[in-house]
Parts: structure tokens; C-alpha cells; sequence
């Protein structure tokens, strides 16, 4: 993951959470709503950026493995 990925999922999840504070005390619904999916949208990214690490280096190890097959 890319720190520009993360800086952008982590300021979507503190934007969120402040929007959802904001709309749970002054009682806005859509205002909270609004929070809980940008918090969630944040996530997502890191969760997708977490499984893209995981792909490429399950790409590495399974390379590093036939190039040793192919020396013996």
C-alpha cells in the first residue's frame, strides 16, 4: 500500500468519524449517515490496499518457487 492509500483511507475514516459525532450530537441523521459511509468507504480502501499487498506477494513467493523448480 502506497502512502498516498493510506494517508487518503485514513482521512476518510477520521473525516467520517467526525461527521458521524457531529451528526449523533446535533440529531442530523443524514448528516450521520453521511459519516458512517465515508468511515466505511476508508476502510474498504484499506481492506482492498491489504489484499493487494497479499496478492503480489503470494505473485512472489509463487515465482520464487517455479524459479527453483526450474534449477533443478
Amino acid at each position: 500500500m502506497g502512502i498516498e492509500d493510506k494517508a487518503d483511507a485514513a482521512k476518510d475514516k477520521v473525516k467520517g468519524g467526525a461527521k458521524k459525532a457531529a451528526g449523533e450530537a446535533t440529531g442530523d441523521k443524514q448528516t450521520k449517515g453521511e459519516g458512517q459511509g465515508q468511515n466505511l468507504q476508508g476502510k474498504v480502501k484499506d481492506t482492498a490496499d491489504q489484499v493487494k499487498d497479499t496478492a503480489n506477494d503470494l505473485k512472489d513467493q509463487a515465482k520464487g518457487f517455479t524459479d527453483g523448480l526450474k534449477k533443478k
